[in-house]
């Protein structure tokens, strides 16, 4: 796999910290989890292929340990606020180096995940997006916008860009060498991935999203770019923009509409008008109406195999089942990377493995620092780990 020998070391957090180290832990790096010591439990689900050593860093020979692991590896991810590391007595300069003293470990690659740019204010996804701009143009209604779950932020403008901005460095220090300070903050993040409506908004002679939230071609102004309810409650996602879209969508959806129904609305679209701004509320009406006189499921054998670029919209239960996605109940690693000097096996992924307890690997990770037994009774009696009998 593309990162194996990559040792990640990953400090406990919530959605785009783990998520970063996930995508590294499925290319093949090994990623150790450092844990408070004395949980039972973790909120992080996002923890497959990793391990977790719970260890305090604010005791001294914690410190050390924590110490010698970073040194001994090559990515160390930063979920805190900006200045908690430091003052742990664990940040950039200690590895990479500073006002000519030599670091521990110059090669390190040094990531950090914050919220807002140059602030530790508190914020979260929802937060960041209502700074980076991109918040306000998202569909909703006319008073105010629907975000989008954490998705934006945290894990696209966070995690993913992390990922990548480590996998950079990665690639950069194979000619220089040198490690170097990943800076992530979620508000650029998440406007760096929305590079095509804020560029667009700023640019409205372009036409794209020239006018109000809701009114545009694809903030749910246009009808064919649009979710709609069917006769049972469940929805058909319609994303036909194209002009030979749209006509093969018309046609489709016109013919498949009861004789009772076409005799009651008396009007017929002609595709010619897709792009008659006038026409479109009575365009949506009509989908509208028309979407609701069958259930999903037949709209989805209307559409089947062909260019109408309409989409039933599955249940993250009924996507699992997709043939396509393994019938895999999590999602699996992506992009597959294929190459022909390898024998190509699908990845079965463990359904159940969303939970790594902490310190579940903090013994076996210590023995391959190669701790002695009075340098873990030491770690026992300083409160820096939680002790195991057999080692005492």
């Amino acid at each position: 796999m593309a990162l194996k020998g990559i040792k990640v070391v990953e400090f406990a957090g919530l959605a785009p910290g783990p998520f970063a180290g996930l995508i590294l832990a499925d290319n093949g790096a090994t990623v150790i989890r450092i844990d408070k010591p004395f949980s039972t439990s973790s909120p992080d689900i996002l923890c497959r292929n990793k391990r977790s050593l719970a260890i305090n860093p604010k005791t001294r020979s914690g410190l050390d340990v924590l110490k010698k692991l970073i040194t001994s590896s090559d990515v160390l991810i930063d979920p805190f606020r900006p200045g908690v590391m430091e003052r742990l007595g664990l940040g950039p300069d200690i590895f990479l180096g500073a006002s000519g003293k030599v670091g521990l470990n110059e090669k390190l690659i040094y990531a950090r995940i914050i919220g807002f740019p140059r602030t530790a204010q508190s914020g979260h996804d929802i937060n960041y997006l209502a700074l980076s701009g991109i918040l306000s143009m998202l569909p909703g209604s006319h008073d105010r916008p629907t975000f989008p779950l954490n998705l934006l932020a945290d894990f696209a403008g966070g995690g993913s860009i992390c990922a990548l901005g480590i996998i950079l460095a990665l690639f950069e220090r194979i000619s220089s060498g040198c490690g170097q300070v990943v800076d992530v903050d979620m508000v650029s993040g998440a406007r760096y991935v929305s590079s095509f409506p804020l560029i667009h908004t700023l640019n409205p002679s372009t036409g794209t999203f020239a006018g109000d939230r809701g009114d545009n071609l694809l903030d749910g102004g246009a009808p064919f770019y649009n979710i709609y309810p069917c006769k049972d409650g469940a929805c058909m996602s319609v994303g036909c923009l194209e002009p030979q879209f749209f006509k093969t969508f018309i046609e489709h959806f016109v013919k498949a509409l009861p004789n009772d129904f076409k005799q009651r609305y008396r009007w017929n679209p002609d595709p010619f008008i897709q792009f008659d701004r006038d026409a479109w509320p009575k365009l949506k009406n009509f989908l509208e109406l028309g979407f609701k006189t069958k259930t999903r499921d037949e709209w989805a054998t209307v559409f089947m195999n062909t260019d109408a670029c309409a989409i039933p919209m599955l249940t993250p239960k009924e996507s699992s089942k997709v043939e396509e996605f393994r019938q895999q109940s999590v999602p699996l690693p992506h992009p597959r990377i294929l190459s022909k000097k390898q024998n190509s096996t699908p990845m079965v992924i463990d359904s159940d493995t969303i939970e790594l307890p902490p310190g579940q690997h903090t013994e076996e990770i210590l023995e391959e620092l190669g701790l002695t037994n009075s340098e873990y009774r030491r770690l026992v009696q300083d409160g820096a780990i939680e002790g195991s009998r057999s080692k005492l």
